[in-house]
């Protein structure tokens, strides 16, 4: 995916982001301060808001391929199991028995399967909306912060999918987070943003262990003092 330009405002925010590339079938992450504009630029490339100039070329993907996650996931007014399904019934694809079942157990929600979904607690809400995103074989996947919010064991499951999923049949990733260190585990190239810009991009060793950018090295300081 290669963004020629992508511009935005806010009242006094401007989202400015040209000529950038998220190489294709790898694990981007996206970093940088509160109101930074990584919220912004995902719901940009993914078409959610309205910009002033928006020039993204997919590389042939269309929105049936893409999918995101939000930071407070939305769910019907229907049951966990119907949630989950929805993607497939939007793009006409008869579940997977079998592949429900499961995402419902990595999920520890087989029981509840039959259960309002607007019921469960926030952690397995956060839970459900990474199954259900995922349930469809997307080509890209956006997460925004849905990671961070999980408990630790969660988070190892969530992580080992993700990593068994592009050992499978690698995607392109972009995920959202305030937390360097999961970054430097999960990603193959970080970009780090502030005010609106992109203002790094590589690998997660380089950019989080020996930055260059004084933002950069800001930014890393401040959160290894909230970890």
């Amino acid at each position: 995916m290669k963004i020629t330009e992508l511009q935005t405002d806010f009242g006094d925010f401007r989202l400015d982001v040209r000529d950038m590339q998220f190489e294709s079938g790898i694990i981007h992450g996206l970093i940088g301060p509160n109101g930074c504009g990584k919220t912004t630029l995902a719901k940009l490339i993914m078409g959610t808001i309205p910009s002033r100039h928006r020039d993204i070329d997919f590389g042939g993907l269309s929105t049936r391929d893409m999918t995101m996650t939000t930071q407070k996931p939305y769910m019907m007014h229907d049951t966990v199991y119907k949630n989950l399904i929805y993607p497939l019934k939007l793009r006409g694809i008869s579940p997977d028995n079998a592949e429900v079942d499961r995402w419902l157990s990595l999920c520890g929600l087989e029981e509840k399967k039959n259960k309002p979904a607007r019921g469960l607690s926030s952690g397995q809400q956060q839970k459900l909306s990474l199954a259900r995103a995922l349930i469809f074989s997307p080509k890209l996947v956006i997460i925004d912060e849905n990671l961070s919010n999980l408990d630790l064991d969660s988070i190892e499951l969530f992580e080992a999918e993700i990593i068994r999923m592009q050992n499978a049949a690698p995607i392109t990733w972009i995920i959202i987070s305030h937390q360097p260190a999961h970054v430097r585990r999960l990603c193959d190239t970080v970009h780090f943003m502030d005010k609106g810009r992109i203002l790094n991009s590589g690998p997660p060793d380089d950019l989080l262990t020996a930055p260059s950018e004084s933002e950069l090295m800001r930014y890393i300081s401040h959160e290894a003092l909230h970890q």
